[in-house]
C-alpha cells in the first residue's frame, strides 16, 4: 500500500502550502513532499531511521490537508502511518521519550487510568517550573483541559426511531461527558433510537505508531458493535469526536473485512443534516465561530454540517478563512509543544478576530486546545443544538 502511494507522488509541491509545519518552519523536510522522500528511503532500504528523519516525521500532525490538495490523489495516510510504525520498531528514542509515548498509549485510552492521572497532573501544575520538561508539559496540559461538569443525561422518552449506534470514546468522556448527554437527548428527541457503544477506537495508539495496541482496541470496538447488531442492524454508527470518526472510517483498510463498519460511520452533525428541528428563543442571535476539525474535513471527508444546522436554529454563525490545524492532533500538543503552541495561538487569533460569543468545534482535541487559548466558551455543536431545541444551557459565560 505504501509503495503504490510513493509511486503516485510526482513531487509537484502543491501540498506544501496546506501543510501547517511547512507554513510555520519553511523547511522542505517539514512538508509532505519532503517527508515522502524520507519515507521512501526509509521503507525501501528497511533502514533504521536517523534522529533527523524521526524528528521530521514526528513533526507531522496528520491533519491530512495535503490529501485534499494533492492533484495526483496520493493517499498520504498510508505513508505516514507506515512510517510511524516503522520508526516505532526500528528507531531508538531517548528513554524519556519512550516512557512518555508508552504512558500516553496506556493511559489515554483507559478512562479508569486517565481520571486519576489527570487529577495528579492538575495537582502537579503548581510545581510545573520545577519539573523536568516532559513532566512539565504534561502537568500544564492537564491543568488546561476542560473540567467535567455534572450533567443530567435524562432524555425525553420518544417513540422507537431509527436504530443507530452512538460511540462513546476515551478522553471526551472524562473531560466533557456532557457532550454525549446532549447527543443522546438530541437524537432521541428527533427520531433516532441511539444505542451506546463504549470503547476506544484505537486512534491515539495508531498515531503513536503503536500498531498492535491500535488494532486490539479497534477489534474490541468492532466486536462490541457486531454483538449489538445481532439483535438488529444499525442504520449508522455515530460519533461525537471526529478524530475517532476518521480512524473508524479507515477500518476497511486497517481491519480486513470491516468495510461495512467504516461506511456506516458518521459524524453526529452530519447525521442530523436535514432533520427538522423546532427551536426555542433563548439563544437567538448569539454569535458562534465554527472551527472545522481537520479530522472531519480531511479525515472523514465531510463538509461540516454544523454551520448550516446552527444557522437554521437561529445562531449567527461565522467561519474563519484560514483553515490550518489548531495544533492538537491527538497527543501532538504534548509531544511537540512548541509547534503546537504556535498553531494554537494562530488559530485562537483567527477565531477571536470574528468576535464570537461562543466557539464551536466537533472534536474534543480541538475543543481543549482552543479553549486553553481564548477567553470565550468553547463547546461542541451538539451542545448548542441541544440548548436550542429545549435542552439545558451549556456551561457558558456570555457577555
Amino acid at each position: 500500500a505504501a509503495e503504490k502511494q510513493l509511486r503516485a507522488c510526482v513531487h509537484c509541491g502543491i501540498c506544501t502550502a496546506t501543510c501547517p509545519t511547512y507554513v510555520l518552519l519553511g523547511d522542505e523536510l517539514d512538508g509532505p513532499r519532503g517527508r515522502i522522500q524520507l519515507i521512501q528511503n526509509m521503507l525501501e532500504t528497511d533502514s533504521t531511521p536517523s534522529a533527523k528523519v524521526v524528528t521530521h516525521i514526528d513533526r507531522c500532525l496528520s491533519c491530512l490537508a495535503c490529501v485534499n490538495a494533492c492533484p495526483s490523489g496520493v493517499n498520504y495516510p498510508r505513508l505516514i502511518d507506515q512510517a510511524r510504525a516503522h520508526i516505532e520498531k526500528k528507531a531508538s528514542r531517548p528513554i524519556t521519550q519512550r516512557l512518555l509515548r508508552w504512558a500516553l498509549g496506556q493511559v489515554l485510552p483507559r478512562r479508569s487510568l486517565l481520571r486519576p492521572m489527570l487529577q495528579l497532573g492538575r495537582f502537579s501544575a503548581w510545581l510545573a517550573p520545577l519539573l523536568p520538561k516532559q513532566l512539565r508539559v504534561l502537568a500544564v496540559t492537564a491543568s488546561q483541559l476542560p473540567r467535567a461538569h455534572p450533567e443530567n443525561s435524562s432524555v425525553q422518552v420518544a417513540t422507537p426511531g431509527r436504530r443507530i449506534a452512538l460511540h462513546k470514546g476515551c478522553v471526551q468522556e472524562v473531560i466533557a461527558p456532557q457532550i454525549s448527554a446532549s447527543a443522546m437527548r438530541v437524537l432521541r428527541n428527533h427520531g433516532f433510537d441511539p444505542i451506546i457503544v463504549d470503547g476506544c477506537c484505537g486512534s491515539l495508539n495508531h498515531h503513536l505508531g503503536q500498531t498492535a495496541a491500535a488494532d486490539r482496541h479497534a477489534k474490541a470496538l468492532v466486536s462490541g458493535i457486531s454483538a449489538l447488531e445481532q439483535q438488529a442492524p444499525f442504520e449508522a454508527i455515530v460519533t461525537t469526536a471526529s478524530g475517532c470518526g476518521a480512524t473508524m472510517r479507515d477500518y476497511g483498510f486497517q481491519l480486513e473485512g470491516q468495510q461495512a463498519i467504516a461506511e456506516k460511520t458518521h459524524d453526529i452533525m452530519d447525521m442530523l443534516r436535514g432533520v427538522p428541528m423546532q427551536a426555542t428563543q433563548a439563544h437567538k442571535g448569539i454569535r458562534v465561530a465554527h472551527h472545522a476539525p481537520c479530522s472531519l474535513v480531511h479525515g472523514m471527508k465531510q463538509r461540516p454540517a454544523a454551520p448550516d444546522i446552527l444557522r437554521n436554529l437561529g445562531f449567527e454563525v461565522v467561519e474563519p478563512r484560514e483553515t490550518l490545524c489548531c495544533g492538537s492532533a491527538g497527543v501532538y500538543n504534548v509531544l511537540e509543544p512548541e509547534i503546537a503552541g504556535q498553531l494554537q495561538r494562530r488559530k485562537a487569533g483567527t477565531l477571536l478576530e470574528l468576535k464570537p460569543q461562543i466557539i464551536a468545534t466537533g472534536n474534543i482535541g480541538c475543543l481543549a486546545q482552543i479553549a486553553a487559548a481564548v477567553n470565550v466558551p468553547v463547546v461542541h455543536p451538539i451542545e448548542l443544538v441541544d440548548w436550542a431545541t429545549g435542552g439545558p444551557k451549556p456551561h457558558l459565560r456570555l457577555s
